[in-house]
């Protein structure tokens, strides 16, 4: 029996590692490789011209390796329903191979065709190789639903055998026994076709920061497995200036279009790890970035409406504000803080961010100032982020917006002294903002206040040249914290549980669990060694469109039964100007009913029109929790004790226990000013978890990916 196979390319676009293409090969007399491709539907869906660039470069990539082997791509247009018909008469085909598509529109669409294919008498052949594990295995280990936390995420996949070995690239002598004749009018009918023909203007269009394609992703990875000092040793560079712009050696579109394959990645790094290590197992916290993009293609794989708030069983149903002009700001780069706007330009003009800068802008957009859904978001970051992937990037925002995953509400970015402390000097600022690169350093991040002479001497005046800042941050964080809390208090009434109260104390976080995560990770967005936790107006940040984290407290929705210990890369804003550090918990690995839904007049506070603002950050810290009040009472009750002691001391101990008397009043001292000591230690705890994320093993959160 003659067998015309075809393999349906989707993601997965890539000759390495492509078990759905082989199986497409064995034993086949022709072999055609295709991607259907609908110029309507660019022009209609939500993908800018960066992305929609890094896809035709793979495609011609692609294209260009086939050619190698005899072989070439078809590019195809319309629908995937009314193309293969077409295909499967002209053709005669009787095997159709694709990579399986663990998203649930994927499903659906595949689920369509592989009927459509048995009505014709195709046989079809479906392959896992997006993921590194088998997502439904994960959930039946689970008491058949998705675990929501990473910790038992974690707990889950340790227990699973190794991912299957990556396959080797295809051959010359695979093409040669299934060689299928090529037209000379190939290029006429299965084209790539050019940013032009979708619809997009090229003119003045700056050449790409990043080049789609294989060829590209494996370059990359070499260069990315060359430091092998830091997989060695887990040693990571600093945060600075030049981690905000793009890595040569950047690995996160490549991974979400399937230009590299994550298996490949995951056993590079594994291999290496045990070549350095003399054969010692390496720890789950290596491949940090692979698992968490896994742990969301878990979470999102039976849930369609995992994108959005309605139907969503695990997203907390928080008031968003309705704010058309304001979230424009925030996507063109207008709110007159330039640390945040020279994010959204970045974004808009490369595709691409640093995933701490991820955390910066999702955090200012929703629950940190502007009190804008999610959502909204999302589809931002959808059109204009090249590493966007549907599960991780909804995922991402969810978490940064404490709509699901994280629920650290308390703790915000600061939209000065974040940046600042990234990059002191500003230039990453005057790089995408060039009307403020004449403001001297001590201005950059907050121009409004430079003095009228300054900003003249700039040649930007604030309000004239560059916007003034649309919020005051400091008011709007506090008010969105109590706005937060307010939710959450209805929220933990309608659960029966005190979710406030189960605020965690600076002692319960400085010394997290020691599990794989809390020691070490890899890639941009993978949670921290630990973290600390500072009283002051703080907040997270989640691994990117390529990455997210949670940790632990309590877990207010849904189930609450179940507390995170892994730590998510988090910076906090505080009044002084500190940034520490601070994860949390969250939901439970139980499936529950949505959350009930609060309406503006019961959750939300009437907001005054903010005043300009003159600082960045909150003068005041919120009250602090229960917990936090009884710490503090204990502490005092300890001073206490110990003065008692010490003068019963002085009147019945001989002059030779004065010593101990002194090392006490020592104690108490270093204790009573050890906050602020404490605080620079937290300092210095972020600095070396954020440098252990500097790796780009993968793309979060938001963000993401996250």
């Amino acid at each position: 029996m003659v067998v015309n196979s075809v393999h349906w390319f989707r993601k997965g676009l890539r000759l390495h590692d492509n078990p759905a293409l082989q199986e497409a090969l064995n034993g086949a007399d022709t072999v055609r490789c295709v991607y259907i491709l609908d110029p309507w539907f660019a022009g209609a869906a939500n993908v800018g011209i960066n992305r929609w660039r890094f896809l035709l470069e793979a495609l011609e990539d692609l294209d260009s390796s086939l050619k190698k082997l005899n072989s070439r791509l078809f590019v195809v247009r319309g629908q995937p329903t009314d193309v293969f018909p077409r295909l499967f008469k002209e053709w005669k085909v009787t095997r159709l191979t694709f990579e399986y598509d663990p998203e649930p529109y994927g499903k659906e669409r595949d689920g369509a065709i592989i009927k459509m294919a048995q009505e014709f008498g195709v046989e079809t052949v479906v392959r896992n190789s997006h993921t590194l594990f088998n997502l439904d295995r994960i959930i039946e280990m689970n008491n058949n639903s998705p675990p929501l936390t990473f910790k038992r995420f974690q707990t889950i996949v340790s227990r699973l055998e190794l991912p299957r070995r990556p396959l080797p690239p295809i051959t010359q002598q695979q093409m040669d026994k299934c060689h299928t004749k090529i037209a000379d009018n190939h290029d006429q009918l299965y084209s790539i076709p050019s940013l032009e023909e979708l619809g997009f203007r090229t003119e003045g269009l700056p050449p790409a920061v990043w080049r789609g394609g294989e060829s590209e992703a494996l370059d990359r990875l070499n260069k990315h497995l060359d430091k092998k000092v830091w997989v060695a040793n887990f040693e990571h560079p600093r945060v600075n200036t030049c981690s905000l712009y793009a890595s040569p050696t950047g690995l996160s579109p490549y991974l979400r279009f399937g230009c590299l394959s994550c298996r490949v990645l995951y056993y590079n790094l594994r291999e290496l790890y045990m070549k350095l290590r003399k054969r010692s197992s390496p720890p789950l916290s290596l491949f940090g970035q692979l698992l968490w993009r896994e742990f969301f293609y878990t979470a999102a794989t039976n849930n369609p409406n995992f994108d959005r708030m309605e139907g969503n069983p695990i997203c907390v149903q928080i008031p968003w504000d309705q704010n058309p002009e304001a979230l424009a700001k925030w996507a063109e780069g207008r709110t007159g803080f330039p640390w945040i706007d020279a994010i959204m330009t970045q974004l808009r003009q490369e595709g691409w961010i640093h995933h701490l800068a991820r955390h910066a802008v999702a955090c200012f957009l929703t629950r940190g100032d502007l009190w804008i859904s999610w959502e909204s978001g999302m589809r931002v970051f959808e059109e204009l982020l090249l590493d966007a992937d549907w599960s991780v990037n909804a995922g991402s925002w969810m978490w940064l917006s404490c709509s699901a995953f994280f629920q650290q509400f308390f703790h915000c970015y600061c939209p000065v002294g974040f940046g600042r402390r990234t990059d002191p000097s500003g230039d990453y600022i005057r790089h995408y903002i060039p009307i403020l690169k004449d403001y001297p350093n001590r201005y950059i991040y907050e121009p409004w206040n430079a003095p009228e002479s300054v900003q003249k001497a700039a040649n930007c005046v604030v309000g004239v040249n560059y916007p003034k800042p649309m919020i005051n941050h400091a008011e709007g964080s506090r008010l969105n914290i109590e706005r937060m809390k307010q939710v959450y208090q209805q929220l933990s009434h309608y659960r029966g549980l005190s979710l406030l109260a189960s605020v965690p104390t600076i002692q319960e976080e400085a010394e997290p669990p020691m599990t794989d995560e809390s020691q070490t990770s890899s890639g941009p967005d993978s949670p921290p060694r630990g973290a600390a936790v500072n009283e002051g107006t703080g907040c997270s940040t989640a691994p990117d469109s390529s990455t997210v984290c949670a940790s632990s407290t309590t877990a207010p929705h849904p189930g609450l039964e179940e507390a995170v210990t892994s730590r998510p890369p988090q910076t906090a804003c505080t009044s002084s100007g500190s940034h520490t550090q601070h994860p949390t918990a969250i939901t439970s690995t139980s499936a529950a009913p949505p959350s009930p839904a609060l309406t503006p007049a019961q959750s939300s506070l009437s907001r005054s029109k903010p005043s300009s603002p003159s600082s960045s950050c909150p003068t005041s810290s919120p009250s602090p929790s229960p917990a936090t009040a009884l710490t503090q009472r204990r502490k005092g009750l300890a001073r206490k004790v110990r003065r008692s002691q010490r003068q019963r001391g002085r009147q019945s101990c001989a002059p030779a226990a004065r010593e101990g008397e002194r090392r006490a009043d020592e104690e108490e001292r270093e204790e009573a000013g050890g906050e602020e000591r404490m605080e620079e230690r937290m300092e210095e705890e972020v600095e070396q978890d954020e440098e252990r994320m500097e790796e780009e093993t993968c793309g979060e959160l938001t963000g993401h990916q996250q």
